[in-house]
């Protein structure tokens, strides 16, 4: 029986914290930085959750082999 392997591409843009929420990078932020506003900058930097059923999906995805 094949393993259940945890998804490469998930795992690369998405991170579980301590508690179990799940964690992501927020879009826009690789290039063409001068163009955008300082202040859509700022708010970019921030890692931002994930809400909503997503979260299970993500979950499933991330977990290692049973």
């Amino acid at each position: 029986m094949p393993k259940q392997k945890t998804h490469k591409g998930i795992r690369k843009r998405f991170k579980l914290t301590a508690t179990g929420k799940v964690k992501h990078r927020k879009a826009s932020r690789g290039h063409k930085l001068a163009k955008k506003g300082g202040k859509r900058n700022r708010q970019a930097r921030a890692d931002r959750m994930v809400e909503g059923k997503q979260i299970a999906m993500i979950r499933y995805a991330l977990q290692p082999s049973p």
